[in-house]
């Protein structure tokens, strides 16, 4: 008898993915977050950050960047991002951070039709409130976001005690709110997406 054959189990992509803006794909440390007047480029990409939003867009996975700062200020820090990945919305009458609102406005502007594989990835623990209280997949960022507060140059002066110590304290609280995933930046986002995605066939959801 001849044997079946074996056909290989193909995971889902991902639906959608968003992205905190400060402290997530850019301003390392969300320094913006914390109102410092240091004339320091905050624009600049956190590590990984181009790769993950590349690799995203050659799979034609739909993106948003989200964040609450002033709009001036937020498109500030946007100088350095690919022209293709937009902002989610902003109205007038939507409720702050934890909210949902924030996520489920920028779904509907990329036109998602539903939750399901959609993926928020922030270092900002209201934002991954929000976006647990969606019902999204969440991604929190150990070291580039607002719990460890610190600009590059600071964090890479620490020694890698320093580090673990502060890094590990930012995991703890991630892993607190009900985050399902923690990594320690954008480089890393691939291998988790993909963890995510073998949740996904297994039949987890958030």
């Amino acid at each position: 008898m001849p044997h079946a054959q074996t056909l290989p189990h193909i995971t889902p992509s991902p639906t959608a993915v968003l992205f905190g803006l400060s402290g997530c794909l850019v301003d390392f440390g969300a320094r913006s977050r914390q109102g410092i007047d240091h004339p320091v480029d905050r624009s600049h990409l956190t590590p990984g950050a181009l790769d993950a939003l590349e690799s995203l867009q050659r799979q034609s996975i739909p993106c948003a960047w989200l964040d609450e700062l002033p709009i001036p200020q937020s498109h500030a820090l946007t100088a350095l991002l690919p022209d293709w990945i937009s902002p989610g919305p902003r109205t007038l009458n939507a409720r702050q951070w934890p909210s949902p609102d924030a996520c489920w406005q920028a779904l509907m502007a990329l036109n998602i039709g539903r939750l399901d594989g959609c993926i928020l990835v922030s270092g900002e623990p209201r934002l991954l409130q929000s976006g647990l209280n969606a019902g999204l997949w969440t991604i929190g960022l150990a070291s580039c976001g607002s719990l460890c507060g610190l600009a590059p140059h600071e964090w890479h002066a620490l020694s890698q005690q320093e580090r673990e110590l502060k890094r590990g304290k930012a995991t703890l609280h991630l892993f607190g709110l009900g985050v399902h995933s923690v990594i320690d930046h954008l480089g890393e986002l691939d291998t988790c997406l993909s963890d995510i995605s073998l949740r996904r066939h297994k039949g987890e959801r958030p």
